[in-house]
């Protein structure tokens, strides 16, 4: 069983550096080069290269949360559930249903590999990306905190918890009909999410 839950959490970090890396590539880098690069290299990237980095997006998002969902299990039956737990497979889970509902249907429009409105689903793609680009750094802290952060055993029911989860509720009703609002800059989805990491840790600690 052991050999079991070590491989679950490997699979789990490796699909993980997978997603994640190439969400920072498309937020940081991909979407830079699409504004500066000229009609040729353009058209080229969307044909070319970006379907293919999206193939490994998605699929390595969709492993992620199925490993995930092993390694939930694992805790449950430990009884190592704990809010930061329940919080960061929140995000978690959250960041895998908008890749697969929202940013994957919307930039196969975008990239006109599907018919539709080009600009709006790119512009829909986009935020759903940015967000879970602010949903990334606090997910990541909780999903370590959870078992590591000074044998943290608060009960899962507190006050804290639920307040956290209201605020990644609203942040993702915005990801699917609001706007970038700081999150439309690099730095600013960066610094958004590091404030959002330090806000959620602040909620879980103080209630």
């Amino acid at each position: 069983m052991e050999y079991i839950n070590i491989l679950a959490r490997w699979s789990h970090l490796l699909f993980g550096i997978t997603w994640i890396g190439l969400l920072y590539y498309f937020n940081f880098i991909q979407g830079g080069y699409f504004k500066d690069a000229s009609p040729e290299g353009l058209a080229d990237a969307k044909s070319k290269l970006a379907p293919k980095a999206l193939w490994w997006f998605r699929w390595g998002a969709m492993f992620t949360f199925l490993t995930g969902i092993l390694l939930l299990e694992g805790m449950r039956n430990n009884g190592q559930i704990n809010e930061y737990i329940i919080v960061g497979a929140t995000l978690g889970t959250l960041m895998f249903l908008n890749v697969w509902l929202i940013i994957w249907p919307n930039q196969k429009i975008a990239l006109g590999m599907k018919e539709g409105d080009g600009a709006a689903a790119g512009a829909k793609a986009l935020l759903a990306s940015r967000t879970n680009t602010l949903f990334s750094a606090p997910m990541i802290f909780c999903m370590l905190a959870g078992p590591h952060f000074l044998g943290y055993t608060k009960t899962v029911l507190s006050n804290g918890m639920w307040i956290a989860l209201a605020i990644v509720a609203i942040l993702q009703v915005n990801a699917m009909v609001g706007k970038q609002g700081p999150m439309a800059s690099v730095r600013g989805v960066i610094v958004s999410s590091l404030v959002l990491t330090a806000v959620l840790v602040g909620v879980l600690e103080a209630l």
